[in-house]
C-alpha cells in the first residue's frame, strides 16, 4: 500500500506539472522601441531637403531653429533639418521610404523628449521636465509646440497659449468665466506668468497640496508676489496661513464669486473656518454660555465684514490683531 500511494502521488504531480507547462504564457508588454531600423546614413545638409519640402523651406528662415544653419558653428547632427530628423542620406536614396527619417508623429513620446532635449537641456535648466506631471502623463514637446506650423510668433506654440492650456485644463477654463478672475482671457496676463509648463521643483509653501507647475518668484516665494508685492512682508505679526499654506488657503487664483477672489462668497464664512468659536466669537442667547458682552455677534451684519477692522489681514508691523 505505501508503494501504491507513492506511485499515485508521483503520477498526480507529473500531471499537474504537464498542465502548467501546457498553459499559454501571457505576453509581456513590449518596451517602447526607438525608430532607428532604417534611419541613418550620412548627413547631406538642409539644402537637399528643399527639393521635396519646399513649402517648409520657404518659411524656415523665420524659424528660431534656423540659427543653427546661419551660424555655421554647429556640428551636422545639430544643424537644420537633420538636427531634429537625423541623417537624410537613406531617406533620399529610398525615395522617402517610411522609417528612413525621424518622423515625430510616429516615434514614442519619450524619444520626442530626448530629441528636443539634445539642444534645449540648457534653456530648460530651471525646469523639472522629466519628472513633471506633463511628462508623466505623456504630454511632451510636440503636444504644445509646432516647429513648422506655429500659431504664435514666439515659442512656436501650436495654438495661442490660453487656448493651448485650457484645451486640457477645462476646470480652469470654467473658472476664468467667473465674475472676478485674473484677466487671462482678456490678454492682460498669461498662464506662464504664474506657471512653468516644463515642470517646477517643490515649493516652500503648501507642501501637502503640491501646487502643480507653480513657478516661484524671488526668495522661493509664490508667484503672486511678483504683482502683489505689498503682501510680501516680512511682517512683525504674521498671519500664519499666509506663510504656511500660501495664498490659496484663502484665495482662488483663477476665478471666484467674491470680489477679492476668496474661496467663499462671504468673507466671514471664510474666517470662521479657522476662527470658529475661539475667544469671544459667537452668538448670544439660546442658552449658550459665551463671554459677555460679546463684541463679535456674527448674526449682526456689522460684524460680518472682518476685514473692515482687521485691515492688515496678510500681516502687520504694528498690531497683533492686524488692525493697522
Amino acid at each position: 500500500m505505501p508503494k501504491l500511494r507513492a506511485l499515485l502521488l508521483f503520477v498526480l504531480c507529473a500531471l499537474f506539472a504537464a498542465t502548467l507547462s501546457a498553459q499559454p504564457k501571457k505576453a509581456s508588454k513590449p518596451a517602447p522601441q526607438t525608430v532607428t531600423s532604417k534611419a541613418g546614413g550620412k548627413f547631406v545638409g538642409s539644402k537637399a531637403c528643399t527639393s521635396c519640402h519646399q513649402e517648409i523651406a520657404d518659411t524656415f528662415f523665420k524659424n528660431p531653429h534656423n540659427k543653427s544653419v546661419v551660424s555655421g558653428k554647429e556640428p551636422p547632427e545639430r544643424t537644420g533639418c537633420e538636427g531634429c530628423h537625423g541623417p537624410g542620406e537613406n531617406h533620399i536614396e529610398t525615395f522617402a521610404e517610411p522609417g528612413t527619417i525621424l518622423a515625430f508623429a510616429k516615434i514614442p513620446k519619450q524619444q520626442v523628449l530626448d530629441t528636443c532635449l539634445k539642444c534645449h537641456s540648457q534653456t530648460l535648466s530651471r525646469a523639472n521636465i522629466r519628472r513633471s506631471s506633463h511628462t508623466v502623463n505623456d504630454v511632451v514637446c510636440t503636444n504644445c509646440h509646432s516647429v513648422h506650423h506655429a500659431a504664435t510668433p514666439q515659442k512656436l506654440l501650436a495654438k495661442t497659449q490660453t487656448a493651448l492650456c485650457t484645451g486640457c485644463h477645462l476646470n480652469v477654463k470654467a473658472q476664468f468665466s467667473m465674475p472676478f478672475k485674473h484677466r487671462v482671457n482678456e490678454g492682460f496676463m498669461s498662464c506662464t506668468d504664474c506657471h512653468n509648463p516644463h515642470g517646477t521643483f517643490q515649493p516652500t509653501w503648501a507642501n501637502g497640496a503640491r501646487p502643480r507647475h507653480v513657478e516661484t518668484s524671488k526668495a522661493n516665494e509664490e508667484p503672486c508676489m511678483n504683482c502683489h508685492a505689498d503682501k510680501r512682508g516680512p511682517f512683525v505679526f504674521e498671519h500664519s496661513p499666509v506663510r504656511v499654506d500660501g495664498c490659496m488657503a484663502c484665495h482662488v487664483p483663477h476665478g471666484s464669486a467674491n470680489s477679492r477672489m476668496l474661496t467663499r462668497p462671504v468673507v466671514f464664512t471664510l474666517c470662521l473656518e479657522c476662527h470658529n468659536g475661539a475667544g469671544n466669537l459667537g452668538r448670544q442667547g439660546n442658552g449658550v454660555k459665551v463671554q459677555s458682552p460679546t463684541p463679535h455677534n456674527m448674526a449682526n451684519p456689522a460684524f460680518q465684514g472682518c476685514v473692515n477692522c482687521h485691515v492688515k489681514i496678510h500681516g502687520s508691523n504694528a498690531e497683533q490683531k492686524y488692525f493697522r
